[in-house]
């Protein structure tokens, strides 16, 4: 037990973490106490907000018991930079070890929960149209093999319309464009997406390198309306890059812009998102934009701030994160 404080003694606070790890004994005890397991979440999400609300506790108690665990250790697990955490040497040591300890019992849990029949249950999900033309159908395919027992409602609408029924609580976890998410939503997995046209082969600007709005302003263009979220990104450009604004065909499908863009006359403004299988057989083209200053469009997966998923679609949840995370998204930055 420490000694009393004498009055007028200031207690010095000790350096965190300590300079040497407890000994194996006590650190066993350490390990078995929840640090090991907000240390998990931490290190997987790379986010104590979103470990915070995945464990539905608060952030300071995951914060307290990462800081007992590096303590104990005698070593830093994270490297704070900023807004954003990376896991130092020792933090990768550590979580590699540790998922091998935990896998054995969230396998039991799993099969424990299969026996008890919770893994039936049903899965809200809203989309834009780009995303379910493209990856959503592998992505729920994939799913569905492996959970055959959870119901999935899907729907296909405009990116604004995915945040407003996430808000709602209408859907449990939206795909879509979004620039500047409301306080009330969580975009947990973010790709930035280079904006460009989408044309044919044989289309004058095919061959073109650091393409221009303007230069596409002198050939057909086709360009979404404004309920497609990439409208808003160009809108300014559009009128910028030309004294007169000519004829342009504006549609609210990405289906018809990359229909379009097939036919040959037309360029498409859009990402190569919902394009990528046209692009990839070579019946279409991808040409970034250049125009100084032109953004990003920003592709995620949005759940709501502040509320745990169900167990359904928290499984769903998870394993569209790790879907997309296996692969590189066509234009992202």
């Amino acid at each position: 037990m420490a000694a009393p404080q004498k009055p007028g003694e200031t207690r010095q606070t000790p350096d965190r973490p300590r300079d040497s790890a407890l000994s194996a004994s006590l650190l066993a005890r350490v390990f078995h106490q929840p640090s090991l397991l907000y240390f998990n979440a931490v290190a997987t999400h790379l986010s104590i907000r979103e470990a915070a609300r995945r464990l539905d506790i608060a952030s300071s108690a995951i914060t307290r018991q990462v800081a007992h665990l590096e303590d104990a250790l005698g070593v830093a697990l994270f490297i704070r930079e900023r807004r954003r955490l990376r896991l130092s040497p020792a933090g990768e040591i550590l979580f590699r070890h540790s998922r091998r300890l935990s896998a054995p019992m969230e396998a039991a849990v799993s099969e424990i929960e299969m026996l008890r029949g919770v893994r039936a249950g049903a899965v809200r999900i809203a989309a834009a149209e780009s995303v379910g033309l493209s990856f959503l159908p592998r992505l729920i395919t994939d799913f569905g093999r492996r959970y055959p027992r959870l119901n999935l409602d899907v729907s296909i609408i405009p990116s604004s319309e995915v945040v407003e029924r996430l808000t709602d609580e209408r859907i449990d976890v939206g795909f879509g464009f979004i620039a500047k998410p409301p306080r009330q939503i969580d975009v947990a997995f973010r790709r930035d997406l280079s904006i460009g046209a989408v044309m044919a082969p044989s289309h004058p600007l095919a061959g073109a390198r650091g393409l221009t709005m303007r230069q596409c302003l002198e050939h057909p263009l086709a360009v979404g309306k404004p309920e497609i979220s990439i409208r808003e990104v160009i809108e300014p450009f559009l009128r910028a890059s030309a004294s007169i604004l000519p004829a342009l065909v504006e549609v609210d499908s990405i289906r018809m812009l990359v229909e379009l863009a097939l036919g040959g006359h037309y360029a498409s403004i859009m990402t190569p998102i919902g394009a990528q299988n046209e692009i990839a057989e070579g019946r279409l083209v991808f040409r970034e934009l250049t125009d100084s200053g032109l953004p990003t469009n920003r592709f995620g997966i949005m759940v709501r701030a502040g509320g745990a998923l169900h167990l359904a679609p928290a499984i769903f949840f998870d394993h569209a994160k790790a879907y997309f995370e296996g692969f590189a998204l066509p234009g992202a930055v």
